[in-house]
């Protein structure tokens, strides 16, 4: 693809429950993997006048990340989410509102998306989801959403709405099954939807049981993880899979080379704490291997 790759939405600190904090964000996780993965992403986002907002910005500066679409709010605070986990599976308590439900159209016009990336969790609030539809219509990018429904920050009419006009979508099963129609198998639910919505293609993750693609015409590729992997922390394998894909949409991989390459690189961020990795060694084989 030619144009850059535009990445919006939220940027926080993950609280966790032994009292380490963790900046993340899911489209901040996504944008923090593929510039580490060679893609420079142009990251639009925005953050409070505060320590956290320093120290956004300082990091996205020192991982050699563009800052000129992150916007600094004087009214609300950086974000802030607490993690817990329960039987292992993480919850979410999400503040609001917070700098990202204010995310304005300034400073974008004049950026040429190939591709445009957003989640859920920032449309929640009018301001941010009217930039979003203004990015949306001012672009001939190729639209990939990232579905992340947390309670009670989403209503499935607007999450619908938001589907219309996308080329790529990613979900869950579970997602699928609040956003989707409930007639028969999984695989035949993820089709209905694929061709419901005129997508080109539906990523359903199945957490450990792994990943199916249903792309336009095509037959669906699956994967699963490998039985022996080690997991230490899901927060963020959603993400990490996310920023395979999408690196495959812009360097053409067929969903058969992307898929797995996805698989793998989550299964590398859930064997560690945190999102996301602040060490270039934790990318380099997976650069190497792919040939970045």
């Amino acid at each position: 693809m030619n144009g850059r790759l535009c990445i919006f939405g939220e940027v926080l600190f993950d609280h966790f429950p032994d009292g380490t904090r963790v900046l993340g964000g899911a489209p901040f996780n996504v944008a923090w993997h593929l510039q580490a993965l060679g893609q420079s992403p142009y990251f639009i986002s925005r953050v409070g006048a505060d320590r956290e907002g320093e120290e956004v910005r300082a990091a996205m500066s020192g991982w050699g990340m563009e800052t000129a679409g992150l916007q600094t709010d004087s009214r609300h605070p950086t974000g802030r989410v607490t993690v817990r986990f329960v039987d292992g599976e993480p919850s979410y308590e999400i503040d609001e509102p917070c700098a990202y439900d204010a995310i304005e159209a300034i400073g974008t016009d004049a950026v040429d998306c190939a591709l445009f990336y957003h989640g859920s969790l920032a449309l929640r609030s009018p301001i941010s989801s009217d930039t979003v539809q203004k990015l949306r219509s001012s672009a001939s990018a190729t639209v990939f959403i990232d579905v992340n429904l947390r309670r009670p920050w989403w209503k499935r009419e607007t999450v619908l709405a938001m589907l219309q006009h996308a080329h790529w979508v990613k979900l869950n099963v579970d997602e699928l099954g609040l956003l989707g129609s409930a007639d028969g198998d999984v695989s035949h639910r993820a089709a209905a939807f694929l061709t419901g919505h005129s997508l080109d293609g539906l990523v359903l993750t199945e957490g450990s049981a792994g990943a199916v693609v249903f792309a336009a015409g095509d037959d669906p590729v699956a994967v699963r993880p490998d039985a022996d992997i080690e997991v230490i922390d899901t927060v963020g394998a959603g993400d990490a899979f996310a920023a395979v894909m999408i690196l495959g949409l812009m360097r053409g991989w067929q969903p058969g080379v992307s898929l797995p390459r996805a698989q793998a690189f989550a299964s590398a961020v859930v064997g560690q704490r945190g999102a996301t990795a602040s060490d270039p060694a934790f990318y380099r084989p997976f650069i190497d291997d792919w040939k970045l």
